[in-house]
């Protein structure tokens, strides 16, 4: 039977004949989604028209109007009828005769009735006072009756839309927000409600009354196509249960997969995530430019005022290489090449996070339009780039997200796409796959100071769980994915290994502490035997609590955790040998003996700058050599304050440090004096290099006291203050004493920033220490640094005096 036989059947038997008609559609197998429900708003519109041709004979200026989701022509099988008699108030009591008329046989078959009686005038004055009446009303589809009263209805309706929008725009993100308060996340809930939760339907319509304000518009790509594949779950809902729900309960699920002939309930909620991300996604960018568009309305009247009628164009800050702040968005700079810069879409997403601001929509669809796939191995820059957008905390969420959104994740990580949206059936967890490993990176940048490689800490943490999209338990899966990935993104040989054991074994301490004995020594053996180095014990305890807050608060407590700690202390035990000393330093090479003869002779500083394409010490080379940064050495006749000296000259030239050494140099015999060599790994944050001679040229007057660094940087910082978006865990220092005989060292874990290295050499040389060698490294955003420092006499510093030096540096960085 085609849809006309269907409505003529319904227009000629009456209700019963509604009745019939719409049990047939709803049961015919050939047709759902869109085409049904277009059919269903079609055949009760036929119904109702002529129920108002038998109730309204002789009466004028009436008309029956469809509001809210009928009025879309979007009816599932068990919504409501929204209705609206509409009447110009010439005779109010045959008007609610034919209300009578109407509304009883729609009641006597059962259906749910959203009704309203109301002029124009009437209408408009609820809309004004109720926001859901007049989003219902920007709805508004003729029925029946007077079409010139609906039509004028409808345009008076978005009249006033427009007219208020900068009033109530406010208000409807404050209801979407309160109702996503209440209701949680569709994407991640394993019990959703189709409509109220943020993501949901209701957030679909709430992104069309924005369009209807012009004001701003969504994002359209995809969201038609999500919009309808919710309905079509909650059509398949109606159907299955044969109530009007929207809560898409675990008993439900695997009948409306297979309504909607899908695989299982987890492929079906796979899709709802997908749609609510996608959502979700286009109303934090709408409700982010309608904010933009609204604070520029505000003061564009004082700057008109105050610039004489012209516009000021948005400023920019520049916040990295080819990447900007503008209108409280991260943007690309204007110079920017995403087609030949691969590494540009980590280095937005990274000074996004680092700054706690929003990528631009524009910015992520470019990049994702136009930017070439990374080489493999990634670049340095690359792997630090994701180190440090892992670290940035919970901003981290929304920029992962954006580029998400966009498909870069996918193109970056290929196997992100196994965990992508998919379903955790356990009470203990909050998340989807993909985002508890997020929540688990942001966990773990609040443990970065306690490990001494906080960048494999990050990326264990992402990757912990990346075998739950395949067969067989995940934990040995993940370990083979691990491996790949952390090659794939530069890592060496021996950081690899560290990854995939840290993958292999995230779940062995929390295991073995709450269901084994600790008190037998063959449980702990066999967990030292498993990670088999106390540097891997200290990622895999730091691991375990950040992957336990992140999955929920039943999986962690006081109790466990000290379970966990009891259980590290022992395998600590087993690891531990004797302290390592100083390592012997290598031999200079034949530039750096040069440079320091030279410092030697001349008695001032000397330097050089060259593109670094050899790999660190203990990494591998792998195909062709690629740049790692630029090396910057440096001699200097021994003397104080060289360490602050040489690191304030390159924050004044805004130099980011990678990595560094600082150590005394033997000369030759018969050359008098002692020379410190200093080498580092250096690049611009933005722009190019400066030149040596300048450097030179700084750093000379640096040493002799007539450059003020200190009061350089300071005026700078108060010119162009930095955002900090990002709270990072504080400073920790911390004393070694039994690492070295010659010396003590003193281990600063921090959070990089310009001038940090100055700081941390100035803080030193005002505590009468001589730093004899110094080891810096730059992982992502945190600086991991170690200070082999004695007292004036060249012998190590006694217990208190170093605990003292310790506390007043990490007084100083935390100040």
């Amino acid at each position: 039977m085609t849809s006309t036989d269907v409505q003529k059947e319904a227009e000629d038997s009456g209700p019963s004949g509604y009745a019939a008609a719409r049990l047939r559609l709803l049961t015919e197998e050939t047709r759902s989604g869109p085409p049904r429900r277009t059919a269903l708003a079609g055949l009760t519109d036929q119904w109702l028209t002529g129920l108002f041709a038998a109730g309204s004979e002789g009466l004028r200026g009436v008309s029956l109007v469809a509001v809210g989701g009928y009025g879309r022509g979007e009816l599932s099988p068990r919504s409501d009828l929204d209705l609206l008699l509409l009447h110009d108030g010439g005779d109010p009591k045959a008007v609610a005769a034919l209300a009578d008329r109407l509304w009883y046989p729609v009641w006597d078959l059962g259906l749910d009735l959203d009704h309203s009686v109301r002029t124009p005038a009437e209408a408009r004055k609820t809309a004004a006072e109720d926001l859901k009446v007049q989003l219902g009303l920007l709805d508004a589809r003729h029925i029946a009756g007077d079409l010139g009263l609906t039509a004028s209805l409808r345009t008076t309706v978005l009249a006033d839309w427009r007219n208020q929008a900068p009033k109530r725009l406010p208000e409807l993100q404050e209801l979407c927000a309160e109702r996503a308060e209440r209701q949680g996340e569709l994407q991640y809930l394993l019990e959703p409600d189709l409509k109220e939760a943020r993501g949901g339907l209701r957030d679909a319509t709430a992104l069309r009354a924005v369009a209807a304000s012009w004001l701003a518009d969504a994002p359209r790509e995809g969201l038609a196509d999500a919009r309808r594949r919710l309905l079509d779950v909650r059509d398949a809902l109606h159907l299955t249960t044969g109530r009007a729900t929207d809560r898409l309960a675990l008993q439900e699920q695997d009948q409306v997969a297979a309504e909607l002939g899908l695989l299982d309930a987890d492929t079906l909620l796979r899709q709802v995530y997908e749609a609510a991300r996608l959502v979700s996604y286009a109303s934090d960018v709408t409700w982010r430019e309608v904010g933009r568009v609204l604070r520029s309305r505000a003061v564009r009247p004082r700057l008109r005022a105050m610039l004489g009628g012209g516009k000021p164009p948005g400023e920019r800050s520049p916040l990295a290489e080819g990447v900007v702040e503008q209108d409280g968005e991260v943007v690309l700079a204007r110079a920017a090449r995403p087609e030949r810069d691969p590494v540009l879409p980590l280095r937005a997403a990274a000074a996004a996070a680092q700054a706690g601001l929003p990528l631009s929509l524009h910015a992520v669809r470019r990049m994702a339009a136009t930017v070439r796939p990374l080489p493999t191995p990634w670049p340095a820059e690359a792997r630090e780039q994701l180190v440090t957008l892992l670290g940035s905390g919970r901003p981290t969420i929304d920029v992962w997200e954006a580029l998400e959104a966009e498909g870069l994740i996918t193109r970056l990580l290929p196997d992100w796409e196994r965990v992508r949206c998919r379903p955790q059936r356990n009470a203990v967890h909050l998340w989807t796959v993909d985002r508890h490993l997020i929540e688990t990176a942001v966990c773990a940048s609040e443990f970065t100071r306690r490990v001494s490689r906080p960048d494999l800490l990050l990326v264990a943490a992402l990757l912990h769980d990346i075998g739950k999209g395949w067969p067989g338990d995940h934990s040995v899966a993940g370990e083979i994915i691990a491996k790949d990935v952390a090659a794939r993104i530069g890592f060496d040989r021996h950081d690899v290994t560290v990854v995939a054991t840290l993958v292999r074994h995230h779940l062995l301490l929390i295991d073995t502490a709450t269901r084994r004995d600790l008190e037998d020594p063959a449980t702990v053996r066999s967990v030292a035997e498993a990670v088999g180095a106390q540097g891997t014990l200290e990622l895999l305890h730091a691991l375990t609590e950040a992957d336990a807050l992140a999955t929920g608060p039943a999986a962690w407590s006081s109790w466990r955790g000290s379970l966990v700690a009891d259980l590290v202390g022992r395998v600590s035990a087993v690891l531990a040998g004797d302290a390592p000393d100083e390592p012997e330093e290598a031999a200079p090479t034949a530039e750096q003996e040069r440079l320091a003869l030279e410092a030697a002779a001349t008695g001032s500083p000397v330097l050089s700058l060259r593109a670094q394409t050899e790999p660190p010490a203990g990494q591998e080379p792998s195909g062709d050599p690629e740049p790692l940064g630029v090396e910057l050495l440096i001699a200097v006749p021994d003397q104080p304050g060289v360490l602050p000296a040489v690191a304030g000259v390159l924050a004044m030239h805004r130099l980011t440090v990678r990595t560094a050494e600082l150590r005394s140099l033997d000369l030759p015999d018969g050359v008098d004096g002692s020379v410190l060599l200093l080498d580092w790994r250096v690049a611009a944050e933005y722009g190019s290099l400066p030149q040596a001679a300048r450097l030179r040229s700084d750093l000379v007057r640096a040493l002799d006291g007539s450059l003020d660094i200190a009061g350089r940087l300071a005026e700078r910082d108060a010119a162009y203050p930095r955002r900090r978006g990002v709270v990072a865990p504080a400073a920790r220092v911390s004393v070694h004493p039994a690492a070295s005989r010659l010396a003590t060292v003193i281990e600063v874990r921090s959070q990089d920033a310009p001038g940090l290295l100055f700081r941390i050499g100035r803080a030193l040389e005002d505590a009468s220490v001589r730093v004899r060698s110094a080891h810096v490294s730059t992982l992502g955003a945190n600086a991991v640094d170690a200070f082999y420092v004695t007292g004036p006499e060249g012998a190590p510093l006694p217990g208190d005096e170093a605990a003292s030096v310790a506390r007043k540096l990490e007084e100083t960085l935390r100040g």
